[in-house]
């Protein structure tokens, strides 16, 4: 393809990036593991923002429904702008960042650490303070991401979470999915949901809806409706719709229903069909029946791991569709590549 986009061929990349990753990880990955099963935390904290914040919400669900840790994410203005020391022996701190160089980011981890948790960086630059700050680096190893928009290191970074989640826990069934997710994200690349890029044509706003780990994925992919698009996306659980948002779905207003192969599945696309039948333009991830038009998908054989492989499909798309709109996906208005807040 000429002139190909930095986003197009970062998420071609995604598959190749994954086992590369998957290659040179497994040495930090059993050390931090065998820290974690030795220091037994009651708790796990996550410190992140923007597309990582959306990966530690993944790891959220993942982690709880795996181990039946609780899960809470810290917001890192606690240390930065309110200088207030969190007690968290017990805990593991996991603090996520591509380029590892925001300062609130930075200061929150290394609050955790002094607080008393063990930290762990996942990051795209293991020379980055953020790496420095943490107990352990488990570098991405993802190469350059030159798109504003973050693709591939928002999937290693899942992938990452979920390879230390594997080790830590000891379930083989997971282990085995997270590694055959090469192969599975490479089909994920392959859908095609070009059908949903003329439907959209008229449309700058939409729900995105999901639950679980998918509504981790709701989030990023409503974050990337703004960046790339500039389309007003808002993400639900498909629970959570229900309770107020409905009200402005009216005839033809679009939703785009992210179904894994898990327990929501069915929650998510009776929540897909019954806005359907109300008239919404409706999209779904799924083969269960209804009204809404099925987009196809990549399964992966495993409930934790098949919500990345839709994000992977999505992200084909909504470059695609910022393309279609005449927009350059790689120069969001307004954005840069490296976000240093404090």
């Amino acid at each position: 393809m000429t002139n190909q986009t930095h986003m197009r061929r970062e998420i071609d990349e995604i598959p190749s990036a994954v086992a590369n990753f998957l290659d040179k990880s497994a040495p930090v990955i059993t050390a931090a593991a065998a820290a974690l099963r030795d220091r037994d935390p009651s708790l796990v904290a996550t410190v992140a923002r923007g597309s990582s914040d959306h990966a530690s919400t993944y790891l959220k669900y993942a982690i709880e429904l795996t181990l039946g840790l609780p899960v809470a994410s810290i917001g890192p203005s606690i240390a930065s702008i309110y200088n207030k020391q969190l007690r968290l022996d017990r805990a593991v701190a996991i603090a996520i960042s591509q380029s590892g160089k925001s300062p609130d980011i930075v200061g929150m981890a290394q609050s955790a650490k002094r607080g008393g948790a063990t930290t762990i960086a996942i990051t795209n630059t293991a020379t980055s303070p953020l790496a420095e700050s943490a107990d352990f680096t488990i570098d991405l190893h993802a190469g350059v991401e030159k798109s504003v928009a973050a693709t591939k290191t928002f999937a290693s970074s899942i992938v990452a979470g979920l390879a230390l989640l594997a080790e830590w826990s000891g379930d083989a069934d997971l282990s085995r999915a997270v590694h055959a997710l090469p192969e599975s994200l490479a089909a994920a690349v392959a859908c095609d949901w070009s059908e949903l890029i003329g439907a959209l044509d008229g449309h700058n706003a939409l729900y995105v809806l999901g639950r679980g780990p998918g509504w981790a994925i709701a989030n990023e992919a409503a974050l990337k409706f703004k960046e790339t698009c500039g389309v007003q996306a808002e993400s639900y659980s498909s629970a959570e719709v229900m309770h107020g948002p409905v009200s402005i779905v009216t005839p033809g207003y679009p939703v785009l229903a992210l179904a894994a192969r898990d327990a929501a599945e069915p929650s998510v696309a009776e929540m897909a069909h019954k806005l359907a039948g109300q008239g919404a333009l409706a999209f779904l991830t799924s083969d269960l029946a209804g009204p809404a038009t099925r987009l196809p998908f990549a399964a992966t054989g495993h409930p934790i791991t098949d919500p990345l492989a839709l994000i992977v499909s999505f992200y084909g798309f909504v470059e695609a569709l910022a393309r279609h709109r005449g927009l350059n996906p790689d120069e969001p208005r307004l954005l840069k590549k490296v976000t240093e807040t404090v």
